[in-house]
C-alpha cells in the first residue's frame, strides 16, 4: 500500500509540472485587483454559486469572520 502524507502542504513537494505551472503563471497583487488568477477564481466561484461576485480569502477563519460581519 502506498501512503499519502496529507498533514500539511509544508511537507509535500511539487511535481515538475506543478513547478512549471507556477513559473508560467501570470502574477499580480491580488489586494490591488491585479492578479488574473485570483480574478478568475473569484469569477468562477461566483458563477458556480449564481452570485454577483466572489471573494478569495486566505483562511476559513477569515471567511467565517467576514460572513459574520456582513
Amino acid at each position: 500500500m502506498h501512503i499519502i502524507d496529507m498533514r500539511s502542504d509544508t511537507v509535500t513537494k511539487p511535481t515538475p509540472a506543478m513547478r512549471q505551472a507556477m513559473y508560467d503563471a501570470e502574477v499580480g497583487d491580488d489586494v490591488l485587483g491585479d492578479d488574473p488568477t485570483v480574478q478568475r477564481l473569484e469569477e468562477l466561484a461566483a458563477a458556480r454559486r449564481g452570485k454577483e461576485a466572489g471573494l478569495f480569502v486566505v483562511s476559513g477563519t477569515r471567511g467565517n469572520l467576514i460572513c459574520l460581519l456582513t
